[in-house]
């Protein structure tokens, strides 16, 4: 508009109001600035159909007021000289939707007399990043407007691509979701608006790139801000009740940055899927200022509209609205807003459903499909794009990546194709999934392309597993890194041995439950932890028949292993037996060692031995001297109770500890099915 006004001569300047002092519409100290520079037309865009006050003020004063709106309009119109709005008069106009930026482009077509297309790229940022439907008019301008930016020589568009990374000759809806629309706004979130008005009018190269830098600090400083209030208003939520159970959230910090607590809002909503409101208080001032965001079914505006007579100051749509009360009404609005939610949302209101479009296979995925799509769009609210499902497929490789490692990047297979995938905000799941089992992804289709090479990824949006799962943790001697992997109030940590109990009971912090053959302290639960490995295989699959976990973690803690001492062979026995025989009686204990040494065999095998030959009436001892038992009836070896248990126990750790991953979890597969 103000390029408008300035292209047809007319004498404008701008005021944006701050939104920590005027809030997001009509003010009326801005109005009397105004009047005192001597304004007499003020056209509002996007704002003042919640303005009736200040309107009225400014009538009075004797400007003309024009509003151009395309927010929800209350049952009393502000006093304006006219008012620009979709839906007023109700139906009489084709489309309702349009962006606040849409109504402005309709004044200056009027002003114009002819479409005016240099405009458009303008119109297309501000229908993406206004969220309005992208169907119908709206859609057909943001086209319009995106194929301006590509060819575009307006050096804001050029410097958005260069500090955004981004090439302009693939703009699209995306580019001016993620990458444009929230620099153009983090300056106003922090503080005042009109560094990004400079850089959309800037007329030279120079200046425009020293804005858009300016933007995009601006927009880190805005990230870092978001996720401190985010941390926090989790953390209000999780530890007050009547804050939790309420359908409606609604939580309030002082201080908190109030240009960015609609973003925060929308990411609890995405947490939380309930209607959520954040509000900054002012305690000074005793006001509460703050955003809304919703889900469907619960209408805002006309629900916040029920409680006029404790919100002096709101407005917004049905699904974000902003409002300015007092502090000591946070608590009332809470109590109303969910009393007003239980009566209008139904349990599976309250559970997001994602609607998927297209199931497809591992063989259907190539980066000209993904072109060929692409052309339907732009894509967005009302028009979303096409939600896709791969069903089981496999985890051929997943590895966390970002500076925070809060993203994961995999590599999925069907058994035959590959296909990279890529999960943001999604690195827990490296800690959820495991390989061998089959799986669904549903998200969307994107074109990776590097070095001049264009290759499909997939981008993960939710996953869905019905198989159980083993989660491979042996081997791993620190215990903080395996430990960090286990969801510890959910998991039932499991001991056999008391040596394990006594180790982990103070490294781990939670309850270990102790299992011994009685069985009496088992029962069902989803996630079992397997400390160390049990006396005997039938205990450990009699566990499992009780518990039927859906998760496994397979530690195995072990600080003596039989498996690479191995057993004693036949000739060894037999030397050994050969060897007594040939002596008197002698004190054996006392020169055990000594025989090691002149073996060569470890001390270990030597009294394992001993005792086989003990067990089995071999060897005898009297008075300390042991002697070879000529009365000896004739047995096997593997009839001795320690030879039992050490070819039992070597065979458990060969089938438990040192299988591969996949031999290992068939054998529990064919234990829990």
């Amino acid at each position: 508009m103000l390029n408008v006004l300035l292209d047809l001569g007319a004498d404008v300047s701008f005021k944006i109001p701050n939104r920590f002092i005027h809030g997001y519409g009509p003010h009326e100290d801005l109005f009397r600035e105004a009047y005192d520079e001597g304004v007499q037309l003020i056209i509002t865009v996007d704002n003042g159909i919640s303005g009736i006050e200040p309107v009225r003020i400014a009538k009075e004063l004797g400007m003309d007021v024009i509003v151009t709106d395309h927010h929800e309009p209350g049952d009393e119109l502000p006093p304006a000289d006219i008012i620009l709005h979709p839906r007023i008069p109700k139906g009489h106009y084709p489309f309702g939707e349009l962006a606040g930026v849409g109504v402005a482009f309709k004044l200056a077509h009027a002003l114009y007399g002819e479409l005016p297309t240099h405009l458009m790229e303008l119109v297309a940022v501000g229908t993406v990043a206004d969220l309005v439907p992208l169907v119908d008019e709206n859609r057909y301008l943001v086209k319009r407007g995106i194929e301006e930016m590509r060819r575009s020589l307006s050096p804001w568009v050029l410097a958005m691509c260069e500090v955004a990374s981004t090439e302009q000759a693939k703009i699209n809806e995306e580019t001016i979701g993620f990458y444009f629309g929230p620099r153009l706004n983090a300056v106003g979130r922090l503080g005042e608006a009109a560094p990004g008005v400079e850089l959309l009018m800037a007329e030279d190269h120079a200046k425009a790139t020293a804005l858009a830098k300016q933007l995009n600090a601006c927009n880190s400083e805005r990230k870092d801000i978001v996720k401190s209030i985010t941390d926090q208003a989790i953390a209000l939520i999780e530890s007050d009740e009547k804050i939790r159970n309420s359908l409606v959230l609604v939580v309030a910090g002082e201080g908190w940055n109030a240009g960015v607590v609609g973003i925060v809002a929308s990411r609890l909503v995405e947490l939380y899927y309930r209607p959520t409101i954040v509000l900054s208080l002012d305690n000074e001032r005793g006001t509460a200022k703050g955003s809304a965001r919703s889900i469907e079914g619960f209408h805002l505006y006309n629900e916040l509209a029920k409680n006029r007579d404790i919100l002096p100051h709101f407005g917004g749509h049905p699904m974000a609205a902003g409002m300015t009360l007092s502090i000591e009404h946070v608590d009332e609005l809470r109590l109303r807003l969910d009393a007003q939610a239980k009566a209008c949302l139904s349990e599976e209101q309250l559970t997001p459903v994602l609607a998927i479009d297209i199931p497809l296979k591992l063989d259907e995925i190539s980066a000209d499909a993904i072109e060929e799509i692409s052309t339907l769009g732009p894509f967005g609210t009302d028009f979303p794009k096409p939600v896709y499902v791969l069903e089981d497929v496999e985890i051929a490789s997943m590895r966390k990546i970002g500076a925070a490692e809060n993203h994961i990047k995999m590599e999925l297979t069907d058994g035959y194709e590959k296909l990279d995938s890529v999960g943001f905000n999604k690195g827990h799941l490296h800690e959820e999934l495991t390989y061998g089992i089959k799986v669904s992804f549903t998200g969307d289709l994107q074109i990776n392309e590097w070095q001049g090479r264009k290759k499909a990824q997939f981008m993960i949006e939710d996953v869905q597993t019905t198989e159980w799962q083993l989660f491979d943790i042996r081997g791993i001697r620190q215990t903080a890194r395996w430990l960090n992997t286990v969801p510890k109030e959910e998991a039932t940590f499991i001991a056999f041995r008391r040596e394990t109990l006594t180790y982990y009971q103070s490294l781990i912090g939670e309850p270990i439950l102790a299992v011994d053959s009685s069985l009496s302290n088992v029962g069902q639960t989803n996630y079992v932890v397997l400390l160390d490995l049990p006396q005997n295989v039938q205990l450990l699959e009699n566990v499992l028949q009780i518990t039927a976990p859906s998760r496994i973690y397979a530690h195995f803690y072990m600080p003596d292993s039989q498996y690479f001492n191995g057993l004693p062979t036949r000739e060894q026995f037999a030397w050994y037996y050969k060897f007594l025989k040939n002596r008197p009686a002698f004190p054996l204990n006392m020169h055990l060692a000594d025989l090691a040494k002149h073996t060569g065999w470890p001390l270990d095998s030597l009294k394992f031995m001993t005792q086989v030959f003990f067990e089995l009436g071999f060897v005898k001892m009297e008075s300390g001297l042991t002697t070879v038992n000529v009365n000896a009836i004739k047995q096997e070896l593997t009839e001795a109770p320690s030879y039992k248990q050490r070819s039992e126990q070597i065979e458990m750790e060969q089938k438990l500890v040192y299988a591969p991953y996949i031999e290992l979890k068939q054998w529990f597969d064919e234990r829990l099915h």
